[in-house]
């Protein structure tokens, strides 16, 4: 990709106040720009370059510095926890489904339990006043994903074999990343030295994706299991 001369970037003292929250990443901030500022900032380097490229929450990274401020920037992040919330549950309904198949009586009110669950998770997300709160707010819908292994590591659910492995790497990778990034590590230990690539929050984006992989690696074969499985009577 051929990088264009973008706009003269801005260090972390310069840059809107609601922008300030990682205080190790020191310069690379844009400035507050409009609708085509920002998407222009596709194609130039900053700080948020990495970020973009990396991740789903494309909105958010792109327009974070639109000149409309702070409510903007919180719509922004709304919809982004919004995103992480909507993947957070539907990516768990297949998952309780296949693992309860054999259990009719139980599956329907695992799935609305934790449909209902993720609801409040959502809500605590999105009004959490700071990251670390936020991944909090997301741990509920963790731990009741780990009570649906558990259940089917004990024999007491069903599914294709491997699938779990792929479950479990799916979190501990999603969790490693929620940590780094509200530990702003490497950033934290050398302050101006991951400011365009290696930072936390790009290190949590690739470690997402990751999880997302291992997601589909366990669902696709769940579901087949599913489709073909004739459960013996109780």
């Amino acid at each position: 990709m051929a990088f264009l001369a973008g706009p003269r970037l801005l260090d972390w003292a310069s840059s809107p106040p609601h922008l300030q929250f990682n205080k190790f990443v020191l310069t690379g901030y844009r400035p507050a720009s409009s609708g085509s500022g920002c998407l222009r900032s596709l194609f130039y380097m900053h700080n948020e370059l990495g970020n973009i490229y990396t991740h789903g929450s494309v909105l958010y990274h792109l327009f974070m510095c639109h000149r409309g401020g702070s409510p903007v920037y919180t719509r922004l992040l709304a919809l982004d926890m919004c995103g992480v919330c909507l993947i957070n549950t539907l990516g768990a309904l297949p998952i309780i489904h296949c693992t309860l198949a054999c259990r009719p009586w139980l599956r329907p009110a695992a799935l609305l339990g934790y449909t209902l669950l993720s609801g409040v998770a959502g809500w605590r997300a999105l009004t959490a006043p700071s990251t670390s709160a936020r991944l909090r707010a997301f741990g509920w819908q963790a731990g009741a994903r780990l009570l649906v292994f558990g259940a089917r590591g004990a024999g007491l659910g069903s599914g294709a074999p491997g699938s779990l492995r792929c479950y479990l790497r799916m979190d501990a990778l999603a969790l490693l990343g929620g940590l780094v990034n509200v530990a702003r590590l490497p950033e934290r230990w050398g302050p101006g030295r991951f400011d365009y690539w290696g930072n936390s929050h790009q290190i949590m984006h690739l470690l997402s994706v990751g999880s997302i992989l291992q997601l589909h690696a366990g669902v696709v074969p769940d579901l087949l299991w599913a489709a073909r499985h004739t459960c013996l009577p109780d």
